[in-house]
């Protein structure tokens, strides 16, 4: 029996990392426009107006380790029947990291985030990295109306 876990353990993992705790929730763009806060401090401040404000907010752009970009831009959002999702997307392009074939690309956009609510905490997140690596989530919070 160890020796298939060991087994398993050499190929990789056979999932991702789950979600945080929380269940989805469609959240009206009210209820989306005010501050949001990752675990390391970094904030999004959601506008009203369809704008946004971030500091050292962490964001996930394709495989890349968890990332910090700091600037303003717009931001969407799309829901489906059981969850909402918000794309920012940045006035300035960030570097993502280094590509062979193009040793310069930028994003202005990272991963969209999904909608969940635990208790009176509602929480913006997307997946980070490659998740044979266990990369933390990137999570922000902000208190439930």
């Amino acid at each position: 029996m160890i020796a298939g876990a060991l087994a398993l353990t050499a190929c990789g993992r056979f999932t991702v990392m789950p979600p945080p705790d929380g269940e989805p929730v469609v959240l009206k763009p009210a209820e989306l426009a005010t501050m949001w806060t990752d675990a390391e401090g970094g904030t999004l401040a959601l506008k009203q107006d369809g704008t946004f404000i971030a500091d050292k907010v962490c964001v996930a752009v394709g495989w890349y380790d968890s990332l910090t970009w700091s600037g303003t831009g717009t931001w969407e959002q799309d829901s489906n029947k059981k969850q909402s999702f918000v794309a920012v997307s940045f006035d300035a392009a960030h570097p993502v990291g280094f590509d062979v074939a193009h040793p310069t690309s930028v994003e202005r956009r990272p991963d969209s985030y999904a909608a969940l609510r635990q208790g009176k905490v509602l929480k913006l997140w997307v997946a980070v990295g490659d998740p044979d690596n266990d990369y933390p989530n990137c999570v922000l919070t902000s208190p439930a109306s």
